[in-house]
């Protein structure tokens, strides 16, 4: 027994052991390591903030000697020379300094509250007095730049400095600030001067020359002062600012560069900064908390020498990913066997996919500091990446088994008419409510014709007023045949349900099975011939047959809603009826009376009717067959409000399905677990058009709350954007290779299809989401003609769509305009609103077009 499962279970383990060393190596390779040109791990001076990965000077959490001295100990191998920012914080700084005999430039922080600015300059002079390894001051740290106070204050407090100062004395500053204000250079010794390229969108392989002639045009302007770089450097994370782009490479590459510069031209500097300064976060937004050399732990984030690999971690993020992802895999391969090595790889590639997306996203704590906000962000990243996984590989088991499966083991095919006196007596029943007569009367005709002997047809009309609608069937049905019936009822409850509850009352007694046609379909007269013997077979419950339209080929709105129904019934319907899991829809449906009487009829409680009373048939232990063959066709929706009506109310109806058969879904029932699986994710879909809603509303408001609170809210990392790219690319993709692979259509049909899906998502989101909040729903009758509207109904059916289309443009112009066009973060950002405001612009192109001539 144990052999014969390990023989079983070898070629999935094997595939498993194939795909996950492929996996690693993908991984391998795109992490290489790149060579960078080796420099002497000697660096001039550093920029110091002692504070650890839990402190914040804003919070009063400050480091203890301990660790101060620790610091100071790793710095001491690179150089002797530090930068500090503030006299009235970490104290014990210069004199631990002194004991290792590193120089330390004193700084006096000044902003806008003047009391402070006190303080720090007196606590800055009583450092000068007792520390003699003070060898240079700095007075205000960019203060010009933040606009904390005018030029004549600042100049104010450096000439009281100077003027009780030994030692030199200047005020920090970017290079363009002090070409800005040349009369700031007359009250300081020296220029000290902050060259940073990355904030000016300086690429990385220019950044060291740019910062070369910003320099020397300083010199060129002030020739007769001495300049200090007191700040360079750039940072391992952090948004794309133009073309700088944050990285531990390039973070590695520029300061490497530097240094190897440096040793020609003997620039007096200091590099920004030490340590990683998480804090700095709430000042400078999430690039500022990662200029260190060591990482907030202590940790170097670079060497100076030797190649650096890209991504230092990603060894533990594909071993996990791979460990995770290995069973299941084994399992797809041995389960999936039979839809070929093209099924087998599909599902395994886009499963890895997922699960290496999820670690990574688990894994931004490692690679980021995160704050309570960022976790929160974080966990409801990590739930929408599930989330959009599970709609991804549950369209990824019908892709791949439609496009790789080899042949249908479930396929059947027209029965042998059976001579008259075999015939099961057939009751077909036409519930229609405010109906043109001449369409019903169009479907009555057909029905009249049928190669059949034992038949009747009940036709209900429940609730139409206007007896210009109903008055000439009951004329009509007067001309028929015996076996023809004609009801009207003024004033009935249940919608169709109720109606074909009714129709079920008034059947003959010696029906056997029990037909339900729509109001505008044309049936062929083989419909009941070739189907009704499948009946003979005890367990079948139903016999299904796709949905087909006519009066399609002329207007490309109508082409757009045949092909986009196609899809469903092509591709959906035999992918579900694989394993007896069929979704029933209530046109040209037959079904065994006895097994529709013993369940209690038609649900009137719920608005798909149809699909509800097929899930109780499953689990009766009902059998449900597809034919797909066309047996009738029907009109197409009228328009595009019609059609998203119609796609309403299918997903309200879903979703009161789901919540009512729920117990026996999950719980105890006679459903096998393939039909649980078809039942729980079939609307898995839509649902996802759901949650990409909630994700277009939710990025929006990201957008103006980084637009309104910079330091706040900042642009995600490119791992937070990614997963609903591919989701949007690959549900883009799948359909259009499905639709070519399965059916006889052209490209521009599948583009028209595709779009009339897309431009459903909004009504379809609205029809989960309410279905999900109200029990109760309505059912509207989906219109089939058209009338000419004024100019404010061509619009009232895509209000909402409209509304959401506009806010995303205004949204990712002014990401542009605030970040700049240049800005790759920003770009990607847009990108994403981009394909966030596909679903609404197509849905402004379907209006339009089914509008047109």
């Amino acid at each position: 027994m144990i052999v014969s499962w390990f023989k079983k279970l070898v070629p999935g383990l094997v595939f498993a052991i194939l795909f996950s060393a492929l996996h690693f190596g993908l991984w391998a390779l795109a992490n290489r390591a790149l060579p960078l040109i080796n420099v002497k791990p000697a660096v001039n001076g550093f920029a110091y903030s002692g504070y650890r990965g839990n402190q914040s000077p804003l919070d009063g959490q400050h480091p203890s000697t301990a660790e101060l001295a620790e610091d100071l100990d790793l710095m001491h191998k690179h150089t002797r020379h530090i930068r500090m920012y503030s006299s009235l914080d970490l104290n014990e700084v210069v004199p631990l300094a002194a004991r290792r005999n590193m120089n330390v430039i004193a700084g006096a922080w000044i902003d806008t509250d003047n009391q402070k600015n006190t303080r720090e300059i007196s606590a800055l002079l009583e450092k000068l007095e007792n520390y003699s390894n003070i060898d240079r001051v700095i007075v205000g740290n960019e203060a010009l730049l933040r606009n904390d106070l005018p030029v004549q204050s600042l100049m104010g407090y450096l000439d009281f400095v100077r003027e009780h100062s030994n030692v030199p004395v200047s005020t920090a500053e970017p290079w363009h600030v002090w070409l800005k204000h040349p009369e700031l250079v007359k009250h300081v010794d020296y220029i000290a001067v902050h060259l940073l390229p990355y904030h000016e969108g300086v690429p990385v392989e220019k950044a060291v020359q740019y910062t070369i002639e910003r320099y020397n045009q300083l010199m060129q302007a002030y020739p007769r002062k001495k300049i200090v770089i007191t700040e360079v450097g750039w940072p391992s994370r952090g948004p794309a600012i133009g073309a700088s782009v944050a990285s531990e490479v390039n973070q590695a590459r520029f300061i490497r560069e530097f240094l190897a510069r440096n040793s020609i031209e003997d620039l007096d500097f200091y590099l920004m900064e030490a340590f990683d300064q998480p804090w700095k976060v709430a000042l400078e937004g999430w690039a500022g908390a990662y200029w260190g050399m060591y990482n907030a732990d202590r940790h170097q984030k670079y060497s100076l020498q030797g190649a650096v690999p890209p991504n230092t971690r990603w060894i533990a993020k594909a071993t996990w990913s791979s460990l995770l992802a290995f069973i299941p895999l084994m399992l797809i391969a041995w389960r999936f066997k039979h839809w070929g090595i093209g099924g087998v790889l599909s599902m395994a590639v886009l499963f890895q996919a997922c699960i290496t997306t999820l670690t990574i996203a688990w894994n931004l704590p490692g690679d980021y500091y995160y704050t309570l906000r960022d976790f929160v962000v974080l966990i409801g990243l990590i739930l929408g990446i599930a989330l959009t996984s599970m709609v991804l590989m549950i369209y990824a088991a019908e892709f791949s088994e439609v496009m790789f499966k080899p042949a249908w083991r479930r396929l059947f095919k027209r029965a042998q008419a059976l001579p008259a006196d075999q015939e099961l007596f057939v009751s077909i029943h036409l519930a229609c409510y405010n109906e043109p007569p001449e369409m019903v009367i169009a479907t009555i005709d057909s029905l009249r014709h049928l190669n059949y002997t034992h038949y009747e047809v009940i036709v209900v009309d429940n609730n139409t007023k206007d007896e210009a609608k109903w008055k000439p069937l009951e004329t009509y049905m007067a001309t028929m045949p015996d076996n023809f019936h004609f009801y009207h009822l003024p004033s009935w409850p249940g919608f169709k349900a109720g109606a074909l509850n009714f129709a079920l009352d008034k059947t003959h007694p010696d029906a056997k099975v029990v037909g339900v046609v729509d109001a505008d379909y044309v049936v062929t007269p083989d419909w009941l011939s070739d189907l009704v013997p499948h009946f003979q077979e005890s367990q079948v419950a139903v016999v299904q047959a796709p949905q087909a339209h006519r009066e399609w080929e002329n207007h490309f709105f109508h082409r757009m809603c045949n092909w986009e129904f196609e899809g469903f019934f092509r591709i959906g319907m035999h992918h579900r009826h694989e394993r007896n899991a069929l979704i029933q829809h209530g046109t040209m449906t037959l079904i065994r009376r006895e097994s529709l009487q013993t369940l209690g009829g038609w649900s009137e409680w719920c608005i798909c009717e149809d699909t509800e009373l097929g899930l109780r048939l499953l689990e009766n232990n009902m059998e449900l067959r597809y034919i797909d063959e066309t047996f009738g066709r029907g009109l197409t929706p009228a328009n595009f409000k019609a059609l998203k009506s119609q796609r309403n109310r299918w997903a309200f109806g879903a979703m009161q399905i789901l919540k009512h058969h729920m117990p026996k879904l999950l719980g105890k029932s006679s459903l096998n677990f393939s039909q649980r699986y078809h039942f729980l994710t079939g609307w898995f879909g839509w649902f996802g058009e759901a949650l990409q809603l909630v994700f277009t509303i939710g990025s929006i408001g990201w957008t103006i709350a980084m637009l309104a609170f910079p330091k706040y809210f900042s642009l995600p990392v490119v791992v937070m954007i990614v997963p609903i790219l591919c989701f949007l690319a690959i549900k883009a993709i799948l359909g259009p290779v499905l639709y070519r692979k399965t059916m006889h259509c052209s490209w521009t049909d599948i583009f028209g299809a595709s779009l009339a899906s897309l431009g459903l998502s909004h009504a379809i989101a609205r029809g989960i989401i309410n279905g999900l909040t109200h029990k109760a729903g309505v059912f509207v009758v989906t219109n089939k003609t058209k009338a000419k509207l004024s100019n404010w109904q061509l619009i009232d059916p895509i209000k909402e769509e409209l509304l959401i289309l506009v806010s995303l443009i205004m949204a990712g112009a002014a990401m542009l305009y605030a970040r700049g066009f240049s800005n790759l973060d920003a770009q990607l950002w847009v990108s994403m609103l981009a394909l966030q405001s596909l679903p609404y612009w197509s849905a402004l192109a379907c209006q339009w077009i089914s509008e047109g001539k």
